[in-house]
């Protein structure tokens, strides 16, 4: 039975390569995978000619419980159903017992983000640039006020940039911003940016006509008329840089992340943070529930009777 799943696996490979001109490094991982798959049925007294669906399924929760990441799971189970597929079409099997196995899921990649002590650094050191009254003034005050408000709302990029200029003539503590679809909501603004906005505005009131015409915030001359997000980007990683912060690893969307963790680490229901960042669907929001249960984890050992008790017999 050995010999015969090996002659087969290796007539499923020469097909591959005869056929589908898969690269010699697929065929060898095919063959390695195919290999690992029949030691496995092999233990369980069966091949993969003989093998059900039962048994790929044991397969694969055997490889989760080796620790094999979701992505090689599905690799694996990519040259399962291949090679089943090979056997079916050849008469070698009746059915595909592959084809009802439901692929492992991916864990979500856990968005990048920054600690409370980069961000600060950060707006301490666009605040200092604000403050020196050489040329440049006004790109540097723009910077502090794009900051201020990135931080204090989590708005989206392209929601930032393409602010109308009314919001100057706005007073109030909160923000109307234009989302998704067109649709608003309501965020409220920190004190440190509604100061750094005022600053700014006065400031290009005084630069004279072509700002104070312009129906946007951060004014350009570009095709759109507003500030593309490419350049506040790239100014981004120059103060990220100066503030001595890793430069590839800061960006708005960054920005808009810490605004979201901090926020929950902080106390926020999660509710709360999907409206402030406009997510219409909950599910969306809940990439951050790890900054929840990090957080929750923290109460408990902080609170709770038995880990005193615990800490305290240390």
């Amino acid at each position: 039975m050995a010999s015969l799943t090996r002659a087969n696996i290796e007539a499923f490979l020469e097909m591959m390569s005869a056929e589908r001109g898969a690269a010699a490094n697929t065929l060898v991982s095919y063959q390695r995978d195919l290999d690992h798959l029949h030691e496995f049925l092999a233990g369980r007294k069966t091949s993969p000619v003989e093998a059900t669906s039962d048994d790929l399924r044991a397969y694969l929760s055997h490889l989760a419980g080796r620790g094999f990441a979701a992505s090689s799971q599905a690799r694996r189970l990519s040259a399962m159903r291949q090679f089943y597929k090979f056997l079916y079409a050849e008469g070698l099997r009746g059915d595909d017992p592959s084809a009802i196995l439901d692929s492992p899921t991916k864990a979500r990649a856990l968005p990048k983000t920054m600690s409370e002590a980069d961000v600060t650094r950060l707006l301490d050191l666009a605040a200092a640039e604000a403050d020196d009254p050489s040329a440049g003034q006004l790109s540097r005050l723009r910077m502090l006020a794009l900051l201020e408000l990135l931080y204090a709302t989590g708005m989206r990029v392209s929601e930032l940039v393409s602010l109308p200029a009314r919001v100057l003539q706005q007073e109030g503590r909160f923000l109307i911003i234009r989302g998704k679809g067109n649709k608003e909501r309501l965020v409220p603004l920190s004190r440190s940016a509604i100061n750094a906005l005022g600053r700014y505005g006065e400031a290009r009131n005084a630069a004279g006509k072509v700002d104070t015409d312009s129906p946007w915030l951060f004014p350009s001359s570009g095709k759109e008329g507003y500030l593309p997000r490419q350049v506040f980007a790239r100014d981004l990683k120059g103060l990220a840089a100066r503030a001595g912060l890793p430069a590839a690893t800061i960006s708005p969307h960054v920005m808009r992340h810490a605004f979201a963790s901090h926020l929950l680490q902080n106390g926020a229901d999660l509710r709360v943070v999907q409206e402030l960042l406009g997510h219409s669907d909950i599910s969306t929001t809940q990439i951050y529930t790890h900054v929840l249960e990090e957080r929750l984890r923290q109460l408990v050992q902080t609170h709770h009777p038995l880990a005193k008790l615990a800490k305290n017999r240390e």
